[in-house]
């Protein structure tokens, strides 16, 4: 059986500490719909034959066909789909990995529950996942992916002691560059900016894995920005995107700052193809209306039809980039606010904060707010542009309904 070797196991631990899981597209399960012309293109398709990824498909899937209660092929091919979804944004890849740790016959070993954990929090089941996370750690201590991700979960939670405790468990493991990533975040979102960024740095410095030197400079470019330095940003997200690799989270990241710089042009060249990725998608329109493109109401209309599809199946994972849709697309602030209240309500890393404080402020109300500002208290966080925001905030007064 081949061992696991799709952006190398770590760096799946890497992509969550700090980030919303939600980079997935809805294109699988949209409305449907008729095509008015025959060469129209209704989807295509992340992998296709000929991919490196194609070929592991396949022989993954045959070793599971030959020997369906054979827990390392399932794993395998479970962690496959599980990182193809993560590469692509495709959601459909989650299902299959669903479908299959659920119809598995057997006892589920340690790297079972740890995919099962991974593909709960994908849906943003956290609780349920750090039972799943703990179970495969008691069933095999040193399982230092099951910590980390562990860690991740109480960062988007804004549990920085929990954070701590797993960065701790990672150093003692003699996990060096999870134990960097971990610090440098937990660091950064407690307001240690300059201290975060020095120990991703060092975690850059030890690491040899292309996917993880793409997940540290991602980060570093964040912090960052965050720092007010966006000649230096600029010069991580390039460093990122020169790896080659495909990696949605860095191409959000990567287009969110462009389009704070005002570059919404290279916005467009960028994510031309990536309409499947609903949080690509958003940022495509985005780009579109900066520039005054006429491409711009189509491209809202085909969120329009993702989102109906995702309310449909009562999908709640997509409600911090929905609040984006309907704050500066849709120009709907009630509905805005809604939605990235209830989103902070799960998550609360700075990017739900900066929607929510978006909203807030465009509603003219101070008490939506209320638990950013008091977030903002405990941890010190103070990154820019949350800093502009809150102060902004701070104008209204906190009676305001």
């Amino acid at each position: 059986m081949p061992k696991f070797h799709v952006l190398k196991k770590i760096r799946l631990i890497l992509g969550l500490f700090g980030l919303c899981i939600s980079l997935h597209s809805s294109m699988g399960w949209a409305l449907p719909r008729t095509p008015v012309e025959a060469k129209e293109v209704l989807e295509r398709l992340p992998v296709k034959a000929g991919d490196p990824d194609a070929s592991r498909l396949k022989q993954y899937q045959q070793a599971v066909s030959r020997a369906p209660r054979d827990a390392q092929a399932v794993a395998a091919l479970a962690r496959l789909y599980f990182d193809l979804a993560m590469a692509h944004g495709d959601p459909r890849y989650v299902g299959y990995a669903d479908a299959l740790i659920s119809g598995y016959p057997g006892q589920l070993s340690a790297e079972l529950l740890f995919i099962r954990g991974l593909l709960r929090q994908y849906r943003h089941g956290f609780e349920e996942a750090k039972v799943d996370l703990r179970a495969a750690l008691a069933a095999q201590p040193d399982f230092s992916e099951a910590q980390g991700w562990l860690a991740a979960i109480a960062l988007v939670q804004a549990d920085y002691a929990g954070a701590g405790q797993a960065c701790t468990a990672l150093g003692a493991a003699g996990s060096i560059t999870l134990q960097a990533g971990c610090l440098g975040l937990t660091l950064a979102y407690t307001g240690q900016l300059a201290q975060g960024y020095q120990a991703l740095e060092k975690g850059l410095a030890r690491a040899d894995d292309p996917g993880n030197r793409l997940w540290l400079l991602t980060r570093l470019a964040e912090v960052a920005a965050w720092q007010g330095r966006a000649a230096l940003a600029e010069s991580h997200y390039k460093s990122a995107l020169r790896l080659g690799l495909t990696d949605a989270y860095l191409l959000a990241a990567w287009s969110d700052f462009l389009l704070d710089q005002q570059r919404p042009k290279e916005v467009v060249a960028l994510l031309a193809g990536n309409e499947a990725s609903d949080p690509l998608l958003l940022r495509l329109a985005l780009a579109h209306q900066q520039t005054g493109s006429p491409k711009a109401p189509a491209l809202v209309k085909m969120l329009d039809e993702r989102f109906a599809a995702t309310r449909l199946r009562g999908d709640t994972t997509h409600r911090a980039e929905e609040a984006r849709y309907a704050l500066q697309l849709r120009r709907d602030i009630g509905a805005a606010l809604a939605l990235a209240q209830a989103n902070y309500e799960v998550q609360r890393e700075p990017r739900d904060a900066r929607i929510l404080l978006e909203a807030a402020l465009a509603a003219g109300q101070r008490a939506p707010a209320q638990k950013v500002e008091a977030w903002a208290k405990s941890s010190g966080f103070q990154g820019a542009p949350l800093g502009q925001l809150l102060t902004q905030l701070a104008t209204l007064p906190k009676g305001n309904p």
